[in-house]
């Protein structure tokens, strides 16, 4: 601990650096188990000319390409803010989120196209045995691996590790239904099954495409934080309601990994400055805690300049100038 606080320069930074890396070594273990699916996938695949099994090798390619976006994207989205990013890097997630859905949706098109050509054709029964052993281990490798993606992904807000970790699930999916799929071919000997399987996978990905998409489009559009993170935090500054008057136009949103949070608190007239300093302290403080981490601004306002309407306090844009002003 004391050496991850040494390289930080900071004790505070501690936590924070070991999230970090523990994204880096997620994105690595997806990197390094792709390459090694899709060079058995592909070699299975081309041995026994089946459409199903060679479809799931270029899915896997995605998702190579995927991870190895992720791979990148925490790295950067890790680094610290800076003059040209004082908000952080956050969103390079996002654009990696985005980035990967649409590689699915190319993915998706080249299975499709490969299964319709297959349609028809004739084939060998006797392979398919081999196509049926690498996926089922293709499947409970990407199990894994996508369930430890999962795990570090929503451990430390990593959109790119969700994103990838819901790529390999849904290469659980498909793996096992060409395991089906292949199996059906040899019990039964009808080779229109494989294409047509191929075109299963195809839609299920489609499926898993879109969903990435509209999480990372959320986060690039400064979409609020979900329903029950923005209660959580409704709540925890509702615990200070005795020593502030009011608050008013709450604001949430995501980048990467920080959740971003700002709103107006009304302040007693006769609150010192140095008072209202510590209460926001101690507000930030236990919002950063209650959401696991965030980044909080909040804008004082003195209870004169304020007009209550229907219960809720209300500062004049006006006569809070002259205030801030005098």
């Amino acid at each position: 601990m004391s050496n991850l606080a040494e390289q930080t320069n900071d004790p505070s930074q501690v936590v924070p650096a070991k999230k970090a890396a523990g994204r880096k070594r997620a994105a690595r273990a997806s990197v390094i188990s792709n390459t090694c699916l899709i060079a058995a996938k592909l070699g299975v695949g081309l041995a026994i000319g089946s459409v199903s099994v060679i479809s799931e090798a270029l899915h896997s390619s995605v998702d190579l390409v995927a991870a190895l976006m992720a791979f990148i994207a925490v790295r950067v989205a890790a680094r610290p803010a800076d003059r040209g990013h004082p908000y952080g890097h956050g969103k390079f997630e996002h654009l990696s989120g985005t980035a990967e859905s649409l590689l699915i949706f190319v993915g998706a098109g080249v299975i499709i196209y490969e299964a319709i050509q297959k349609i028809g054709e004739a084939g060998e029964t006797g392979g398919v045995v081999w196509g049926a052993v690498v996926m089922g281990f293709s499947a409970a490798v990407n199990l894994v691996v996508s369930r430890y993606l999962f795990k570090v992904g929503r451990e430390t807000d990593s959109v790119a590790l969700v994103a990838d970790g819901a790529h390999l699930q849904t290469d659980v999916l498909t793996s096992a239904g060409v395991f089906v799929g292949l199996a059906l071919v040899w019990l039964t000997g009808w080779h229109w099954l494989d294409p047509v399987t191929a075109l299963v996978v195809a839609l299920l990905i489609i499926k898993s495409g879109w969903d990435i998409l509209l999480q990372s489009v959320g986060g690039l559009v400064d979409a609020s934080l979900p329903g029950g993170e923005e209660e959580t935090i409704k709540n925890t500054i509702g615990k200070f309601s005795g020593r502030y008057v009011n608050y008013h136009d709450l604001r949430t949103r995501q980048s990467g990994p920080e959740r971003h949070i700002d709103f107006h608190l009304v302040m007693p007239d006769e609150m010192t400055v140095e008072a209202a300093h510590q209460l926001c302290n101690h507000l930030e403080d236990a919002l950063d805690q209650a959401v696991n981490g965030a980044i909080v601004q909040i804008h004082i306002e003195p209870r004169s300049v304020c007009t209550e309407i229907d219960g809720v306090y209300r500062c004049s844009p006006a006569r809070t100038f002259h205030a801030e002003t005098m």
